[in-house]
């Protein structure tokens, strides 16, 4: 009989959690300013089990945040295991113990960062449809659609997270993955054209284009800002427009079970990301895409709409 696991784990929603130093060492890193706004949804409605990689756990507690919550669950130290233990959890086929979601923070220039277990916690994440949110902004935006989506009143400290008719989006996708990109923005189109502007590398521009002229024929001009290919520096411009705060959202539907001759723009792309933590927010599979579309939906169906400001009296 095989013994039992060492990090029993409740039937309920579970995120596995670790931050590089960078976002822990000041009171004010970007770890403690997450764990700060999402505590109340935390103890209530989400109620999620936590586990937290051990120097992200240990950091948590010095701070004094989530105090005397049993759902935080203190994972080994990275070099003792921890991360890997979350990689484990994201493929577990036990519903009662596999995660749902990973939230790593990373810091661009840790080396640690690009170690097998973090790049393969963001493979088996997009291979098995989880969540794998990297930067303060996604992992912000996640946890309020969550709650909301659990019953909790949307934060209205965080509508301009929501305003996507003053933001940018990059789409891009692998070439296995062009299809499923085309048909996501065929069945949301009305959600992609609410924002400001988009940009998308090589073949999908063109491809996203056409699929605009198709649907809205009186419409000029492109729909589309057509960057170059990938291989060609398309997500190097695209990184580019991130460092500069010219783009907010990064939907990459990737195809992690090739061999990608350019991995270095990628990682690129990936890098500028994470180096602007707090402005940019990233999807990489297609059923997280979904998820994010949908629970937008919900958080402004129920969101109060905003109060007419006054005309200013001219009166004289």
């Amino acid at each position: 009989m095989p013994s039992p696991s060492p990090f029993p784990l409740p039937p309920s929603l579970r995120i596995g959690l670790a931050a590089n130093r960078l976002h822990h060492d000041t009171p004010d890193a970007a770890l403690f300013r997450l764990v700060r706004e999402i505590e109340p949804v935390v103890r209530k409605p989400l109620a999620p089990t936590i586990l937290a990689v051990g120097r992200t756990h240990d950091a948590i507690r010095r701070e004094g945040l989530l105090e005397d919550y049993d759902g935080l669950v203190r994972y080994p130290y990275g070099r003792e295991g921890g991360l890997m233990r979350l990689v484990s959890r994201v493929v577990d086929p036990d519903p009662a113990t596999a995660i749902h979601a990973a939230i790593y923070l990373i810091d661009p220039v840790d080396p640690s960062s690009t170690f097998p277990e973090a790049v393969a916690l963001k493979r088996q994440c997009i291979i098995h449809a989880r969540p794998f949110l990297s930067t303060l902004l996604g992992a912000r935006e996640w946890f309020e659609l969550r709650a909301v989506a659990a019953g909790a009143s949307p934060n209205p400290a965080l509508d301009p997270l929501f305003d996507f008719g003053s933001q940018t989006i990059a789409l891009v996708a692998h070439d296995a993955r062009k299809a499923e990109m085309i048909e996501l923005v065929r069945e949301h189109f009305d959600f992609f054209d609410r924002f400001a502007m988009r940009v998308a590398t090589g073949t999908t521009g063109g491809l996203l284009n056409e699929l605009a002229r198709e649907l809205r024929p009186g419409r000029s001009g492109a729909w589309v800002r057509a960057l170059k290919s990938g291989p060609l520096g398309g997500d190097a411009q695209i990184a580019e427009l991130l460092l500069d705060g010219a783009c907010q959202r990064v939907l990459f539907l990737e195809d992690p079970h090739v061999a990608r001759q350019h991995e270095a723009d990628i990682q690129l792309l990936e890098r500028a990301a994470r180096t602007v933590t707090e402005q940019v927010a990233c999807y990489g599979d297609l059923a997280t895409a979904r998820d994010w579309i949908a629970d937008a939906a919900r958080r402004a169906a129920v969101s109060p709409a905003p109060v007419p400001r006054p005309a200013p009296d001219r009166a004289g």
